[in-house]
Order: C-alpha cells, then structure tokens, then sequence
C-alpha cells in the first residue's frame, strides 16, 4: 500500500542520469544534495553512466524506498523518468522528478520546475497524486509510444545529439533528414473497442500527455487524455512532401487542421499486421527509448498506478 503523503523524515532515493560532461555531473549532484542537506533530509543518489545499467539501478533504488518509505526520484529526461517510473509502479513506492531533458513534457504538465535547485525544493512540499500511464504490451508510458517512422525518427536524432549536441533545433533537423529518407509503411489492423481499421501509415503515434497534444494542435484529443483515455494519431500514407507539410502544421501546432490524419481516443487498443508478415517483432519507442516488442501490441491506459509527488502549489504547464 502506497501511503497517503510522505513521512516528514522521508528519504530520497535519486537515480539520475549522466550529463554531457563531469563538471554537468558534478553540479548536478552538488545541488541535489546541497538543497536536500540544508532541508535536514536524506538523500541516497547513484549516477548512471552506462544506459544499459540504468532499469537494474532504478530497480534496485526504488526497492529501496519501498523498504523504507521513502521516494524514489528520476533526474533525466522523459526516457530516464519512464525507466524509473516504471519501477516505481512495479515496487510500490512514491515517485518524484526533477526534469533534465530537452522537452520535459511530463514534468511541464505537472508543474514541476525545470530549473533543478527549484525542482529538488518542489519534492520537499510536494503532495501525492495518482496520474494516468499507458502501456504497451508490458512496458509503461507516460508521454507517448509509436511505431512506424517515429522510432526511426528518434534513433537517428540520438545519433544526431551524439554528434551535434542536444538542443531542439537538432531534433528539428533530424526530424527533417528523417522524412525525407527511405522508410516502409505499416500496413495494421486496429481493434478498438469494437471497431476494427485496416490502415496503411507511416506510422502509429499514442498520446498520454495532454501538453503535447496541446501543442500539435489536437484539442480534441487533448480532453480525452484529461478524461482518462489515449490518444491515437495516424497519416495516411502519403509522398514525402506531404508528410513534411503535416510535419510542419504539428510544428505550428495546426495537426488538427488536416485532412489526411485519423485521430481517436481510446482506453485499450490492439494492433496487429494487417496482413500475413514474416515479421513477428517491431521497434516500438516508449517516452524516446527504443525497444523491439512481439506483435500483436496491446495498448491500454491505467489509472493511478504511479504515485506522483506534484508541488503542492502547481503552476500552470506554459
């Protein structure tokens, strides 16, 4: 059983991801424990240099605080926070964040700072609320999963990162070379609460935060996140300027505006090739990590699984 709120004394247990640099590394750490410090409370903290290490970390951490009722915390990006997060669920135990990453959707929505020394003095009077996640097959997501070109899209913009850096004009450029590259259309079957979809499309994106469905222009689905459900978004397959200019409208934040987009809500969803494939397996991303999933894909929103420690007095996500 989760407790309602925090004890006073409660420790936290920081599992936080390397920067670009030591001396990024290093001022990290000194802030999270400098503000922890001067609070009186504990803090337990393991850098993560090796991203294969990272879910045996995070597993270990947040047993951790299970054990000891305390708060396992994410400093990273989005796929940082899935990871842990996703332990989290697993073990039972209160989960914070203090948001590294380039977009920061999940901790937008939330109202958590993105400044760090403010994010750390956020979970010192932060109250629990149970948020939405999505899943897909057995892996947890908080911001989105896709297949199709949107995995291609991510493996290519780490590799960009890797060699110009991480800023969103990177991201934008990779996206670009992406489109305009070679890829293969799925061909899918979607079965969602008794309707049934053959659809051929570049590829299959699935929305749980309501910031970024907010931004692409999709209103629409952006209440039905808030009402529990997620949000499917599909283009039919179309050349590749076409799919540059729905690329842009979802820049400019007019997705909503085309024509060629199927876009619905859902609470469970499956999705399986639409005809007989040699493939049995396909990269799905979840929150920007990359994995390879069997088919068919089984997505499904639960409810109030993750425990989030949110600032007591939230601000509005800009």
């Amino acid at each position: 059983m989760y407790s309602a709120e925090p004890g006073p004394n409660a420790a936290f247990y920081v599992v936080m991801n390397a920067g670009s640099g030591h001396s990024e590394t290093e001022l990290r750490k000194s802030t999270i424990r400098d503000v922890l410090q001067e609070a009186g409370r504990t803090c337990h903290l393991e850098v993560v240099d090796d991203p294969s290490k990272l879910g045996e970390i995070a597993r270990h951490m947040a047993r951790q605080a299970k054990e000891n009722e305390g708060v396992v915390v994410a400093a990273g990006g989005d796929g940082t926070i899935n990871t842990v997060a996703h332990e989290a669920v697993r073990q039972g135990c209160l989960f914070g964040v203090l948001p590294q990453g380039t977009f920061n959707y999940f901790g937008r929505t939330h109202g958590i700072p993105e400044d760090l020394a403010d994010a750390v003095r956020a979970l010192l009077d932060a109250r629990v609320t149970p948020v939405q996640i999505g899943m897909v097959n057995d892996r947890i997501f908080l911001v989105n999963a896709s297949v199709g070109l949107y995995p291609q899209l991510l493996e290519a913009r780490e590799q960009d990162k890797r060699q110009y850096g991480r800023s969103r004009f990177v991201a934008i450029f990779s996206a670009l070379k992406t489109a305009l590259g070679r890829y293969r259309p799925l061909r899918i079957t979607l079965d969602t609460e008794g309707i049934t979809r053959k659809l051929r499309t570049p590829t299959l994106f699935v929305g749980n935060n309501r910031l970024q469905m907010e931004q692409v222009g999709m209103e629409p689905l952006t209440d039905a996140v808030e009402d529990g459900e997620l949000a499917a978004i599909a283009p039919r397959s179309v050349g590749k300027l076409a799919m540059l200019g729905l690329m842009l409208r979802g820049a400019l934040g007019r997705l909503g505006e085309a024509e060629n987009v199927i876009a619905f809500s859902f609470k469970r969803l499956t999705v399986k090739h639409a005809r007989l494939s040699p493939r049995k397996r396909i990269k799905v991303a979840t929150d920007g990590e990359v994995t390879h999933m069997d088919m068919p894909l089984e997505f499904r929103v639960v409810e109030g699984r993750l425990k989030l420690l949110k600032p007591s007095a939230s601000p509005a996500a800009e």
